[in-house]
């Protein structure tokens, strides 16, 4: 075979190729556009917190960092030894911070603040498995030196299996806002073709004011709304 019949065959078969690719594009054009319909829902379930979490700490103040630090020390192992006897299990006694910081006098007179000590700082987060000890514990921790005590924060120790409820509910929720939607435009609803939750954020602390609690604690664990949140979308027939 020459090289013009070669070349010749090569533009056919290239031509050909194009007008199928053509052909293809023209047939998918045809097709109507797939049709869908994605809604947000939640679901929500109430539930007693069973378990807390809180900080508690030792400030102390002295004239040099290594006085400030051997005496924060002290009370702190008091503090720690005294909630572990109080049945807080060593593992749910964790530091939280340790901050050494200078303490410095009044600038006054064109002269310039100085430093005249430090000031120590030791704090502890502490989980709480029954809830109704809170106080107790409390109690406890500033009657052994705790200093400060903030950030309470109640959760439900069985969150995950409550939320599964949740989620139920929330994709019952999300079917019907979908078949409302898809009756509204004259369709009907198809499969589902995505699911997508939401993440959720954990218990907020409650502020508290440090060194200024009663001797005998109060404490309102009140009711946590365990929420989730999903994204759904269903085709449309």
């Amino acid at each position: 075979m020459s090289m013009r019949h070669i070349l010749i065959a090569t533009a056919l078969i290239a031509a050909a190729t194009t007008s199928q690719a053509t052909a293809a594009m023209a047939a998918d054009s045809d097709k109507p556009a797939e049709r869908y319909v994605s809604v947000s829902s939640t679901g929500s379930v109430a539930a007693d917190p069973d378990m807390a979490t809180v900080s508690a700490g030792v400030a102390v103040e002295a004239d040099t960092a290594k006085e400030a630090l051997a005496r924060n020390s002290t009370v702190m192992t008091k503090l720690i030894d005294g909630l572990k006897a109080l049945g807080i299990a060593p593992q749910d006694i964790q530091t939280a911070a340790v901050n050494v910081e200078p303490r410095y006098t009044q600038a006054k007179d064109n002269r310039p603040a100085s430093i005249n000590g430090y000031r120590v700082i030791n704090q502890v987060r502490l989980t709480v498995r029954d809830v109704k000890r809170l106080g107790e514990i409390l109690d406890g921790a500033i009657s052994l030196g705790a200093n400060q005590v903030h950030g309470i924060a109640f959760d439900v120790s069985n969150a995950e299996t409550l939320k599964d409820e949740a989620r139920k509910l929330a994709m019952t929720n999300a079917k019907r806002r979908a078949e409302l939607y898809a009756t509204a435009a004259g369709a009907q609803l198809g499969s589902v073709l995505t699911i997508a939750e939401e993440g959720g954020g954990g218990p907020r602390p409650m502020p508290m004011a440090r060194g200024v609690m009663a001797a005998s604690v109060p404490v309102e664990p009140g009711t946590r709304t365990l929420t989730v949140e999903v994204n759904v979308t269903y085709a449309l027939r």
